[in-house]
């Protein structure tokens, strides 16, 4: 790709606001998606000095009932790369966090997806959001994992889960279709923090239990999108790696984020 072409849903996001400067560092141009129009000097302000080149969008993914609505954004803005960073961050209770965390993510998947010229599709999930156990989890990572999914955002999981398995599911019949080098990318990290990033995690075969700063969360956002052959689910916390030795190590041993999913059931989904 010639200067990438990014759409960056929830654009006035925390993780967003560390990503767009770095993605703007690369020379890529960036259409930033923001509800409220009061916010698009802020988000036009991060290009300052940037050799990329940003604008904004101003589209209430709570209005984002159909795939309708994210193909006419896609066709307005024609990306190479979507990346979506929105959430309802608990706010407006269980039905606005399924409008924005399932409804309107499935709809920009299912869109994208249906996009040849989309050649990449990012999306922010968090690290316990599953189904089943991968088997590098202890007793201890299992338990923790469920008392969040089950008793403390409940409805968060379900809605998250959603959208994870709708991103594999079309993601492989994509591939089956012939596209094998579309990149689906789900980013899976620990409870968020507002610290400085260190610029060191731990990605891939993680606990479940930990935390991750926002702006590292962005800088291996950043580092994902920038290689052509990262795939799949990375689970993240803060750690001891260089964020791109992390990557690399990543990639050479073709780490599996998926496994102890029912991916044949996944890939059944319908869609």
């Amino acid at each position: 790709m010639s200067t990438p072409r990014v759409l960056l849903l929830g654009g006035h996001g925390k993780v967003a606001l560390f990503l767009q400067p770095l993605l703007l560092a690369k020379k890529w141009h960036v259409t930033s998606v923001v509800r409220n129009a009061e916010h698009e000097a802020e988000i036009l302000a991060l290009g300052k000095d940037k050799p990329g080149t940003i604008d904004v969008l101003v589209d209430s993914l709570d209005d984002v009932k159909e795939v309708s609505h994210a193909t006419k954004v896609l066709d307005k803005v024609k990306p190479d790369i979507v990346v979506f960073s929105a959430g309802a961050g608990g706010k407006g209770g269980p039905a606005r966090t399924r409008a924005i965390d399932e409804v309107a993510a499935k709809c920009y998947i299912s869109a994208s997806l249906a996009m040849p010229s989309v050649k990449k599709f990012l999306l922010v999930s968090y690290i316990a959001s599953r189904n089943g156990y991968p088997p590098w989890w202890t007793d201890e990572d299992k338990k923790a994992a469920d008392k969040v999914n089950q008793e403390i955002l409940p409805h968060y999981f379900k809605a998250k889960v959603e959208a994870d398995e709708h991103l594999e599911a079309l993601t492989k019949k994509r591939r089956d279709s012939g596209d094998k080098d579309f990149q689906a990318i789900n980013l899976r990290p620990g409870s968020l923090t507002d610290a400085p990033g260190t610029g060191r995690v731990k990605l891939g075969k993680t606990s479940s239990r930990g935390s991750v700063p926002r702006e590292d969360v962005a800088r291996v956002a950043a580092a994902l999108l920038e290689r052509n052959d990262t795939r799949g689910w990375f689970d993240l916390l803060e750690g001891d790696d260089p964020i791109e030795e992390a990557v690399e190590n990543v990639v050479r041993s073709n780490h599996d984020g998926l496994e102890g999913e029912d991916i044949q059931r996944i890939w059944a989904r319908p869609t």
